[in-house]
């Protein structure tokens, strides 16, 4: 069965959120994708039609298996092609998510297993997150946000969940990445903010910015 870009971007947003918040309602879905409530009320009955959620009205919503299938193969899709952008066409890590966004409802799945043949495999987009595999499954992680970090813990950034433009452009000024090895070196008492090292520097981040930066310890 073939899904409108409309209901695979609903689809996706309701993973995302559901991930965090369990049942999903219709006011943060609507804040989610920049609509009305009525808009979102309409889709959500056109879902559950199609068996894709678990709709009862005033009470929240949720994939069904089948819905949690589809929205993590789109999910597949946008990292995959993320990865190609920023690994094999050069483009920066704060560019690539807005043109995936629209290669993601490419939905030939021999085009993007092969992508994925092409691109070696990868476990991860340029912001580390997850890329769920051929089967829909997802890769486990080890990780802890950098603000949970012992101090004078080595540890290594493997993922930036916050990936607006601002973030991404002060990380990149910064010369942090994914693959950065870190240490947090001082907590200051006043506002929880970290002194890290980092590539041989000695730089202070906010505590915002270091819950949006997940870390192995190495």
């Amino acid at each position: 069965m073939n899904f409108s870009v409309s209901e695979e971007n609903y689809l996706k947003a309701i993973y995302h959120l559901q991930e965090t918040d369990g049942k999903v309602t219709t006011n943060a879905l609507a804040e989610r994708l920049r609509t009305k409530a009525a808009s979102v009320t309409d889709m959500m009955k056109k879902l559950d039609s199609k068996k894709l959620l678990h709709y009862k009205p005033y009470y929240g919503f949720s994939l069904s298996a089948e819905g949690k299938r589809i929205a993590l193969s789109v999910i597949r899709r946008h990292r995959l092609w993320e990865c190609f952008l920023a690994d094999r066409l050069k483009f920066d890590w704060k560019e690539v998510h807005s043109i995936a966004e629209d290669l993601e409802h490419v939905s030939s799945k021999k085009l993007i297993d092969k992508l994925d043949e092409y691109l070696g495999y990868p476990e991860a987009d340029p912001h580390g997150d997850p890329i769920p595999d051929s089967k829909g499954k997802l890769r486990q992680s080890n990780t802890i946000a950098l603000n949970e970090l012992q101090l004078n813990q080595p540890a290594e950034i493997l993922q930036v969940t916050d990936q607006s433009d601002e973030i991404l452009e002060h990380l990149k000024q910064k010369n942090i990445g994914i693959g950065t090895k870190i240490e947090v070196k001082k907590i200051f008492a006043f506002d929880q903010s970290l002194e890290i090292k980092a590539k041989n520097q000695i730089i202070t981040i906010t505590q915002q910015l270091a819950k949006s930066l997940f870390v192995k310890k190495i």
